[in-house]
């Protein structure tokens, strides 16, 4: 490497880093991609929370619903609960992963804080969790009726949430069929 070049190494250098730093703070956070979209719902055998006994994935697919990952231990959880039983009420189905929880505290807060869920699908481990690239709770997938899973969203569901991204493409998959 000649002298010169030698110069212009570290400016070189700082123009790649800033050219990466530069995309990395242009990202969105909350859109984090899912390898998952248009693919089948993870297969998996796990508890039932209300009963114990074994859910698979033919088990909760079939027709369109949101699959809300949840914990007691997750605050953002508690802020979007209302909002769930009150899309719920308007006859949205909804299943619940219950995420690396303690079962008895889960039915505590569902007996509390009322029960939006068509059932709960208990994944202590985290492995459902793991399968479907969870980051954290809460996170809610649309899946289809053919049980494909169409969109992944990571945080509250909240009216803009619902209004503005998830109840047009649940008017899409649900059109001209069952809900």
């Amino acid at each position: 490497m000649g002298p010169r070049l030698k110069l212009f190494l570290p400016l070189l250098l700082f123009v790649v880093l800033a050219g990466f730093l530069f995309r990395g703070l242009s990202l969105d956070p909350r859109e984090l991609p899912s390898a998952l979209i248009d693919k089948p719902f993870p297969a998996f055998h796990l508890a039932s929370l209300e009963d114990g006994r074994e859910l698979t994935r033919e088990s909760v697919t079939g027709r369109a619903a949101l699959f809300n990952v949840w914990a007691t231990w997750c605050i953002s959880c508690r802020v979007e609960h209302p909002y769930l039983e009150q899309l719920a009420d308007e006859g949205i189905p909804i299943y619940g992963v219950n995420y690396k929880d303690n079962d008895e505290a889960a039915r505590r807060w569902l007996a509390d804080l009322g029960d939006p869920y068509v059932l709960n699908i208990v994944d202590r481990e985290g492995t459902l969790g793991l399968d479907l690239g969870v980051y954290g709770a809460p996170e809610t997938y649309l899946v289809d009726a053919a049980g494909v899973i169409r969109y992944r969203h990571v945080g509250v569901i909240d009216e803009r949430v619902w209004r503005s991204t998830l109840e047009p493409l649940w008017r899409e998959i649900t059109a001209g069929g069952e809900s």
